[in-house]
């Protein structure tokens, strides 16, 4: 449950939110999708309360990508083209650049018919949840959320996931589900939150300076 939650993502800004298991980073994205509305306060889109939006509309303007986003067995090119069927084959190699995957397109002449195995099985992990991201930036929504689960990644997989993060956040709401710190580090604003309130909302240096929970968590990953 949520108390007194309250934080602006604006457009083309990366906002990280963070916070030990069960702190209520899931039922913020929850809510800002409708999957249920609040009992009080308001979410609001663009200025106006999504309980007076059609939930359909509302998550047309919404990109998601889970923790486990899955990749289904086919080509590259078919896993893209689920949520935008129309996208030209341009287009998908642009998105898949965008997000750090072009190297995928080069290991077989086959390009975007190139097969990914069952659940993706061809993919390293890291791999598979840029092609989910690219999967969901093609669909160009204003607003995507990221339920980014980095703790299966190696270094170098993480910091191109972190690049594809950066890659996704221009021009749109970006609000990113942070579980490695290292990934949202420079993100323009970090929510932090505890036992389903906002303990501390900045940068990294101000939270570093202010927030006693974000410090230990930072301490933790090494990152102060």
């Amino acid at each position: 449950m949520l108390h007194g939650v309250s934080f602006a993502a604006g457009r083309g800004k990366r906002t990280a939110i963070v916070g030990p298991s069960g702190a209520g980073k899931s039922t913020i994205l929850a809510l800002i999708e409708r999957f249920y509305d609040p009992t009080s306060g308001a979410v609001r889109f663009g200025g106006v309360d999504v309980r007076q939006l059609d939930r359909v509309e509302l998550r047309s303007q919404i990109g998601y990508v889970e923790q486990d986003a899955p990749v289904l067995a086919g080509s590259i090119r078919q896993n893209l083209l689920l949520g935008s069927p129309d996208a030209t084959d341009a287009e998908c190699v642009e998105v898949l650049h965008a997000v750090n995957l072009g190297e995928v397109l080069e290991r077989s002449p086959e390009g975007l018919d190139a097969a990914v195995g069952e659940d993706g099985v061809m993919l390293s992990g890291g791999e598979r949840q840029r092609l989910a991201i690219a999967r969901a930036l093609l669909a160009a929504p204003p607003v995507l959320l990221l339920d980014e689960s980095t703790s299966s990644l190696d270094g170098l997989n993480e910091q191109m996931l972190r690049e594809a993060i950066d890659a996704v956040a221009e021009n749109r709401s970006l609000i990113v589900i942070a579980h490695r710190l290292s990934t949202v580090v420079d993100s323009d604003q970090i929510v932090v939150v505890d036992h389903g309130r906002v303990v501390g909302v900045g940068t990294h240096s101000e939270l570093v300076a202010s927030t006693p929970l974000y410090r230990d968590l930072a301490k933790h990953q090494l990152l102060v």
